[in-house]
């Protein structure tokens, strides 16, 4: 990392350090904020929102959720670790690399999907992934994107050092690619597709190939949840009951998955091929037993090496990540993301309104 993004990374955790110091103690609360951006896997919040699935959890429970729809995935992320949003979407790599690496202790509270062919490195006029060797790459840098890419070179034995990176917005990197010189990018959907119908682009590398790697999220501020542990029961309440209308195979289901295809830029076909290539959980009991698995503890030892190797952690012992069953990864002192499956395993067990057994890192 370096230049003014170095720079502005680090007077954002001062920042975050500060204003850490002089808060309050914290007190129940009655009113949150969640931020999502356009991605086939966060539509569903949008959906939840507009047919007042939201409102309907967050009225059980006394409180108040607000919605909000970010234009960008980066900002809407560092908003979060700076306390304007109290959930925000983004993936597992995102979650260590910004919050986390910034200090703030964040929780994935839904597993909802891996990517499994919705990310992808994308070339002009050329078919083959050696072929980027030397050419400039459009990405958002330090995103999963950026991992994707890491993965994607060392898969033909290349290093970040044979290609040149360049910075793009998620929100223009399709109309970068499209009316520059731009020769490569690593991208994410509905972007990807778009990408795609231009003449002379090929996918020469996607997320099917690192299956249950890039993992979305829905992550929570720790000590939000803590405290009020009725926010964490009204989202996966809420999203539950999503999951179940946009995955019906009749005309509610089709015209949920419509609404949230209109709402993304697309339509019912486009929104429905990009389901085709995410891996969603949409059953509860599911998404808790691949947020307890043993290879989750695996995906993440290679994506904190990652983030050591690109400079966003200063080592992969610096930041604990701590898993479902209270085993740690890295700093047990400094424990900044957690995986935590114990409010999707009460909406699978159907018993929300029971209280969160507690779980002591090991």
């Amino acid at each position: 990392m370096s230049g003014p993004r170095k720079r502005s990374y680090f007077l954002l955790v001062n920042l975050l350090v500060v204003l850490f110091l002089l808060a309050p103690p914290a007190v129940a609360r009655e009113r949150f904020k969640v931020a999502w951006t356009l991605y086939v896997g966060w539509m569903p919040w949008e959906l939840a929102r507009a047919e007042g699935i939201v409102d309907k959890w967050a009225d059980r429970y006394g409180i108040e959720i607000e919605v909000v729809q970010v234009a960008e995935y980066i900002d809407s992320i560092e908003r979060f670790a700076a306390g304007e949003f109290d959930a925000c979407t983004m993936t597992n790599i995102d979650a260590l690399t910004l919050p986390a690496a910034m200090g703030t202790d964040s929780t994935a509270l839904i597993v909802g999907d891996f990517s499994n062919g919705n990310d992808a490195v994308v070339l002009k006029r050329r078919d083959d992934l050696r072929a980027i060797k030397g050419l400039e790459v459009g990405l958002v840098q330090y995103s999963v994107s950026h991992y994707l890419l890491h993965r994607a070179l060392g898969s033909v034995g290349l290093r970040e050092s044979d290609i040149r990176l360049k910075d793009t917005s998620d929100a223009v990197i399709d109309m970068a690619f499209a009316m520059t010189d731009m020769q490569a990018i690593a991208t994410w959907n509905p972007q990807l597709n778009l990408v795609m119908g231009l003449l002379e682009s090929n996918k020469v590398f996607d997320s099917s190939q690192i299956p249950g790697e890039i993992i979305d999220l829905t992550v929570v501020n720790t000590r939000t949840l803590q405290e009020n542990p009725d926010l964490g029961r009204a989202l996966v309440g809420a999203w539950y009951e999503t999951m179940a209308l946009m995955s019906r195979q009749d005309s509610v289901g089709r015209n949920a998955r419509a609404y949230m295809g209109e709402a993304s830029g697309s339509h019912l076909v486009g929104y429905e091929s990009q389901l085709a290539s995410t891996r969603m959980f949409y059953d509860a009991g599911e998404a808790t037993r691949f947020a307890a698995d043993r290879a989750l503890v695996e995906t993440m030892d290679k994506v904190r090496r990652f983030s050591a190797e690109a400079g966003l952690l200063e080592n992969p012992q610096a930041v604990g990540i701590a898993f479902a069953d209270g085993s740690v990864l890295g700093n047990r002192d400094n424990i900044k993301l957690r995986f935590d499956n114990r409010y999707m395993q009460l909406a699978a067990d159907g018993v929300l309104a029971e209280p969160v057994r507690a779980v002591e890192p090991r």
